[in-house]
């Protein structure tokens, strides 16, 4: 660390911290346990140093319950949010859905941590519970800001290690062998699903919120996050920050809808050779689609016939990827077409719903808030979520700790704001000094 040497300690301090967070959490400052884990959720690479330490596994899981049973010791409660009941039978049905592919012999029984399957619904189900102790843990204005603040040092720390691996690397031409996973560890594309939701977060917040030094530092961030997705060369990050922007021209920024024709114009002289290739690399000059691209289409295909199987059930959560595939690729490429292949159009209809009620929340908060703080936060969560919706089209980036949690954060903040935004004092018109009022005999005039 800066040459000092130090750096071989910080996993072991880290960890440390992670234990008296714990403790503190539990004794009465679960949001203080918050704001130590929200940089580690995307953080894996260092998360992983800590499986020498004792449970060093579980640290974030840990923590995360200890916010939640030190939030409910002290009576704490959840804001109004209809999203809670939609986790709970998210949660609960796809479990059940885990029993109906064992029963139809695609998936062992759901009940040990050595079935693959049972692991990855209790991976995915820590989201819920990042979303409880949001929602359980920020109060009030003030917690509101300092959440945005931790993001903004999150995405910093991820930016700044994203930069310095491309910087290391000459990218004269694009080599896929030379992309990096990243901080997430899952994956270059996964990374790339992370910094296109953040940087528009901060994009929309910075748009909406009036402080101009804040703005200035939020357009930084923004552009520092852009440019460190860029040389993740992923095609589904880039057409989601496209299509983020345009939602942002629509709701907030008309101007940009002139910019954006003049960017589809002009795109290749303002980026690097290498990104240029990424791109055009999706179709070759006779229109066939390059191998990665073919493959997702062939996916698909494979993935339609299994639906057609068990339309309104699916075949069971989490075991497509216990199947045989193309490649032997264990992901349909798209999140959408794994529910509706693993849960059935019953699991689709649950994602739905709870995809509508995240849109409608960021949406009310951004449409009704008087507090720029919070319009600010509704537009930027909104952006978020619209580039989550993208990038997931073009593979598993819903069901990620790594990728979503921070989102999940960000949600739970939103419903906290829109209870404070509803109870914001009415300006009332302060009456009229006696001193100031007309003569009687004026009044009528």
């Amino acid at each position: 660390m800066l040459g000092t040497g130090l750096g071989h300690y910080i996993p072991l301090v880290v960890y440390i911290g992670f234990w008296v967070m714990i403790l503190a959490s539990l004794v009465g400052k679960p949001l203080y346990g918050l704001y130590y884990a929200m940089p580690f959720i995307p953080y894996r690479t260092l998360r992983d140093k800590f499986l020498h330490f004792p449970l060093g596994a579980n640290m974030l899981t840990i923590l995360i319950l200890a916010i939640i049973v030190g939030a409910l010791l002290q009576g704490k409660r959840l804001p109004k949010s209809k999203l809670y009941l939609t986790w709970a039978v998210s949660g609960l049905y796809l479990y059940c859905s885990m029993w109906f592919g064992f029963m139809a012999g695609d998936a062992p029984p759901p009940v040990w941590l050595s079935n693959i399957n049972f692991v990855t619904w209790k991976d995915y189900m820590l989201l819920p519970l990042v979303f409880v102790a949001a929602g359980l843990v920020i109060e009030d204005r003030q917690a509101v800001r300092r959440i945005v603040i931790m993001l903004a040092i999150t995405l910093l720390l991820v930016d700044r290690s994203c930069i310095l691996e491309s910087l290391s690397r000459s990218w004269g031409a694009f080599d896929e062998n030379k992309r990096d996973p990243g901080p997430l560890e899952w994956g270059s594309n996964q990374t790339a699903a992370f910094l296109a939701q953040f940087g528009m977060f901060f994009w929309g917040f910075g748009r909406a919120i009036k402080r101009k030094k804040v703005k200035l530092l939020c357009y930084g961030l923004t552009a520092l996050t852009v440019f460190a997705t860029m040389y993740t060369f992923s095609r589904a990050s880039y057409l989601a920050l496209i299509v983020s922007v345009a939602v942002l021209a629509i709701v907030k920024d008309r101007k940009l809808l002139l910019l954006l024709p003049i960017f589809f114009v002009t795109w290749k002289s303002m980026v690097p050779v290498a990104v240029t290739e990424r791109v055009e690399m999706t179709q070759s000059a006779d229109g066939q689609l390059d191998a990665s691209a073919q493959e997702r289409v062939l996916l698909w295909e494979n993935a339609k016939q299994s639906f057609y199987r068990n339309p309104l059930l699916g075949n069971g959560y989490a075991t497509f990827q216990l199947g045989e595939h193309i490649d032997d690729l264990k992901d349909t490429h798209n999140w959408y077409v794994k529910v509706l292949v693993e849960t059935g159009v019953l699991g689709g209809v649950i994602a739905l719903v709870m995809l509508i009620q995240m849109l409608k929340s960021a949406t009310r908060l951004f449409r009704r808030a008087r507090d720029p703080l919070y319009q600010a936060l509704g537009l930027g969560t909104l952006l978020a979520i619209v580039s989550c919706l993208v990038a997931n089209g073009f593979g598993d980036r819903w069901t990620y700790l790594e990728i979503n949690g921070l989102l999940w954060v960000l949600v739970a903040t939103v419903a906290r704001a829109n209870e404070l935004a509803l109870a914001e004092p009415v300006a009332q018109i302060k009456p009229v000094e006696p001193s100031l009022r007309l003569a009687p005999s004026m009044e009528w005039r």
